[in-house]
């Protein structure tokens, strides 16, 4: 091969992984409370589908958490919060870019796979049946924090903190009712509405009167400037497919409230 032929060759060789790193799209890593964790799901699966060329990692977990670990520097790009302070806090901390979007009102229920919990209500725990109960960890998982403030408005809280088993996250309060560790939980809407969930056991819907409303929201982080993909994604969400998901799972979208 002559020697101009071979230096082509070897440029293409160079520029080819560059290419289809250009045409792939740059990887969006999503961080997202978890009472998001069967409707993003969904919202992945619809994205994917869109967008094949855009790659996108979820991990769910407490949102408090979450805050905590991108104040540290964590390499996340996509923060979706129980609660919308914490995002406002990363926001006064310099750490998003962009502003803070109120994505839904999440609502409390009562669930249990081994009593008809739509019979039921708060005032109802203190049977001597229920000797353990599931929350979230009211000092970082918001769904947590709005069910001790529920016990506490309904006179119950001094009565059942001992009976009280404690999930890192809204999610791991539904496992451990599941798991046969609690035999009721105080879990989020959107989690008992997921059809396995409901082929799983009934919900009592909680007042909202009862504690703080659970206004929630995303921001991108100051590292996810540049992330096509990642606002990619912020777009797709307010689309009626998107949002028709979200209210499937019972949350309240923000111009419904």
């Amino acid at each position: 091969m002559p020697p101009a032929n071979r230096l082509c060759a070897l440029a293409l060789l160079v520029l080819m992984p560059l290419a289809s790193a250009v045409q792939a799209g740059e990887l969006a890593r999503i961080v997202a409370a978890a009472d998001l964790r069967f409707a993003m799901d969904e919202l992945l699966e619809q994205f994917r589908a869109t967008y094949p060329e855009r790659p996108v990692e979820v991990i769910y977990g407490s949102s408090g958490r979450f805050r905590a670990q991108i104040e540290h520097g964590a390499p996340f790009d996509l923060f979706f919060s129980a609660d919308i302070a914490y995002p406002h806090a990363l926001q006064a901390s310099g750490l998003v870019h962009g502003e803070v979007v109120p994505y839904a009102l999440g609502r409390l229920v009562l669930w249990s796979d081994r009593e008809d919990a739509s019979a039921l209500s708060l005032g109802d725990l203190t049977d001597a049946r229920f000797r353990r109960i599931a929350i979230a960890n009211p000092r970082h998982a918001p769904y947590g924090a709005r069910a001790q403030e529920a016990l506490e408005a309904s006179g119950l809280w001094d009565e059942l903190e001992p009976r009280l088993v404690y999930g890192d996250n809204i999610m791991h309060a539904l496992q451990l009712v599941q798991s046969g560790a609690a035999e009721i939980g105080i879990v989020a809407l959107a989690l008992a509405k997921s059809p396995v969930v409901v082929a799983q056991g009934d919900y009592y819907l909680i007042d909202d009167s009862l504690h703080q409303p659970l206004h929630q929201g995303f921001v991108l982080t100051r590292r996810a400037a540049g992330n096509t993909t990642a606002q990619a994604f912020v777009d797709f969400i307010g689309r009626p497919e998107s949002r028709e998901i979200m209210q499937r799972y019972g949350f309240v979208l923000p111009e419904e409230e």
